[in-house]
């Protein structure tokens, strides 16, 4: 007889649009593990960044596959997860969706001009806000089939983790 069905969030978005706020929120409210993909970014991933270079697809697949390496051996162990990554494109979730079995997308998306201002206050953060303009060029929307919900990130984000729980069927 197999073990319970673990269940798998990602938080997605560009940056400055709460994914990790919101995905903190999640684990605590349901006990899921918390992962932040900024800290599986290679040296050199996050150099770019810093440098105000977007990543390629080619720098940024070793990352999603160790993401979806992580989630799946998670699930393995029995535990729950959730991730808080950008995730823009379907081909990115695609990698993440074949690492755990039953995942679920949250989109966090606004106005570019919350997200800017958000990251031009924000301290500390590898992400400079000059690379906002080509996140959002890359984002593409999710689509039916992605198994996820949109949210409004200009609601607080309470609401924001209580929405997403209830639309994926989180409670405990």
């Amino acid at each position: 007889m197999s073990g319970p069905t673990t269940r798998h969030v990602v938080v997605i978005g560009v940056s400055g649009s709460g994914k990790t706020t919101v995905a903190r929120a999640i684990a605590e409210r349901t006990g899921l593990v918390f992962g932040e993909a900024d800290d599986f970014h290679s040296s050199a991933n996050v150099a770019k960044m810093s440098a105000g270079i977007a990543l390629t697809d080619e720098d940024r697949l070793p990352w999603l596959r160790s993401l979806a390496a992580w989630m799946a051996e998670q699930a393995t162990a029995g535990r729950s997860t959730v991730l808080a990554c950008s995730a823009l494109k379907r081909s990115y979730r695609d990698v993440l969706r074949a690492g755990p079995p039953n995942l679920g997308l949250v989109l966090l998306d606004g106005p570019a001009e919350v997200i800017r201002e958000r990251m031009v206050s924000r301290h500390g953060h590898f992400m400079p806000a000059s690379l906002l303009g080509s996140q959002l060029d890359t984002l593409e929307p999710l689509e039916p089939d992605e198994g996820g919900v949109v949210l409004d990130l200009r609601l607080a984000p309470d609401r924001l983790a209580d929405d997403a729980i209830a639309a994926l069927g989180l409670g405990r």
